[in-house]
């Protein structure tokens, strides 16, 4: 247990920041961010003074509710890469989870959208972890990539625009033109494109057993979600290197 527990204060105004988020996350989605502040809190539904005591500005709210969706994001896909030890195989499976989730998860993925290119420099989300894993795979012999950020600004192109034609265009297949894209990625990066196809043939885990709502990152106290730390240095999270491997 910590050692001070939030008090009924606390948690009430830890709700009450939560709502403004979520509001605001939708706001953003639908493409409206020209509104006032009263239209904000009442689709929050929470006073206006409660704002204050917050955020001093609407800008200051949507910038927190990018950030939360960006947590949302890399809580996800660290959940659900946990104890892979090939970085080539964490990078294709995060790419294809991000892929899928902007069809079941929409609100949250137009969120994403909405952030544009800052996608591939940003220090949350799928950026910094896809950074790890490219830099990782260089140093295992898995990728031949030789300029990290030109292979950022390549992934974060093929994740938006990937997500922007999934939107548009409803009927298209989002597993099958996701996988597509991953296994161009890998072949871009060095994989053959017989291991490529393998890879981005394996199966996922599912996208559906990971709440996103009320409990996650926007309602922590405080605000602050918690995510595990990605440093640039850091080869897998903990993966074993590739010689260290176990047989397979």
């Amino acid at each position: 247990m910590p050692e001070h527990a939030p008090s009924r204060l606390d948690r009430r105004k830890a709700r009450t920041r939560a709502a403004l988020v979520r509001a605001a996350q939708a706001l953003i989605a639908e493409g409206k961010t020209a509104v006032a502040i009263l239209e904000i809190t009442q689709a929050a539904d929470v006073g206006l003074g409660s704002f204050y005591n917050h955020f001093e500005t609407k800008e200051q709210l949507f910038h927190a509710a990018v950030e939360d969706a960006l947590d949302v994001h890399g809580a996800i896909l660290d959940e659900l890469t946990t104890d892979m030890d090939d970085p080539a195989q964490v990078f294709a499976q995060s790419f294809r989870l991000t892929g899928r989730l902007h069809r079941r998860h929409p609100e949250l993925s137009k969120v994403l959208l909405h952030h544009g290119l800052e996608l591939a420099t940003s220090e949350r989300g799928l950026a910094p972890r896809a950074r790890r894993d490219i830099e990782a795979a260089v140093r295992d012999g898995r990728f031949t990539v030789t300029d990290t950020e030109l292979a950022m600004v390549t992934v974060a192109g093929a994740a938006l625009g990937l997500g922007h034609l999934l939107h548009r265009h409803p009927e298209r297949d989002d597993a099958a033109s996701t996988d597509q894209v991953a296994e161009d990625l890998l072949r871009m990066f060095g994989l053959t494109a017989a291991e490529a196809h393998e890879i981005c043939g394996r199966p996922l885990p599912g996208l559906d057993a990971i709440a996103i709502g009320p409990d996650t990152a926007a309602s922590r106290l405080g605000g602050t979600p918690t995510r595990r730390p990605v440093p640039r240095s850091d080869p897998g999270r903990g993966r074993r290197s590739r010689g260290a491997r176990r047989s397979r």
